[in-house]
């Protein structure tokens, strides 16, 4: 079996003002590739700090996270940024997106780290904003769109460089139970086409549209089990999901 990442026995610890804090104190979990994982947890459970380290935004104390192969513990600052740019695709809660920049600037904000931006570059950043429900809004700013037409602009930068994976922390956080369907259901569309999703959650029905649920406690995995009675938004997406494989 192939694995998106694997985490062996990892934990982190934080000094802060004279006091040790334990976020994790010894996960090991798999993700085989296609799979579909949320990660729950209450406030200070560790699932944000979990999330850091998948995302190879931060690093851990003791432990392994393997990503694409790759144990990220023995990479320097800068094959860790190359990693995370081409392996792992973002979304955020707060959409994270750029005011000054339009749709399809924002979603080829990725590109722009390493310099140049390509024609067939913005033909693919044209279709994923049309894959997305957004090719008549190209030209618009983020003040000019709704909270889910702002988080479809972040799914779509996501997927600008064609990662392995995407890393959603509370993607649905800040929407409304129509759009948060909405969000879900291109999620689904996108696992379906063999994305690995990994989304961050503390809403359990938000967690049951993945394929398995991890809830942690107290820096510690409590709970790993598949989501026997997954929902699923099933025909309530209609992207074209060509764009996924545009050179």
């Amino acid at each position: 079996m192939n694995y998106a990442t694997r985490v062996v026995d990892l934990k982190k610890i934080y000094h802060l003002k004279g006091e040790t804090v334990h976020a994790l104190r010894g996960i090991t979990f798999d993700v085989p590739e296609g799979d579909y994982v949320s990660i729950m947890g209450t406030s200070g459970s560790g699932k944000s700090t979990l999330l850091n380290m998948l995302g190879c935004l931060d690093r851990p104390s003791f432990g392994q996270v393997v990503l694409g192969g790759k144990d990220t513990s023995k990479l320097n600052d800068d094959e860790l940024s190359f990693l995370r740019a081409s392996r792992v695709g973002f979304v955020f809660q707060a959409y994270n997106l750029i005011q000054q920049l339009t749709v399809i600037e924002n979603i080829e904000v990725p590109l722009f780290y390493r310099g140049f931006v390509t024609a067939a570059d913005h033909r693919r950043a044209r279709e994923l904003a049309k894959m997305v429900g957004l090719g008549d809004r190209l030209g618009h700013r983020p003040t000019q769109l709704s909270g889910g037409q702002q988080q479809r602009v972040a799914v779509a930068r996501s997927l600008i460089n064609n990662p392995d994976y995407i890393l959603a922390d509370e993607p649905t956080g800040n929407l409304d139970s129509r759009t948060t369907e909405e969000i879900l259901a291109l999620f689904e569309t996108l696992n379906n086409d063999g994305r690995t999703i990994i989304l961050v959650t503390h809403e359990d029905d938000v967690s049951h549209h993945a394929k398995r649920a991890i809830r942690l406690m107290d820096g510690l995995i409590q709970e790993d089990r598949q989501v026997e009675e997954r929902r699923s938004t099933k025909g309530r997406s209609s992207m074209d999901t060509s764009a996924l494989n545009l050179a």
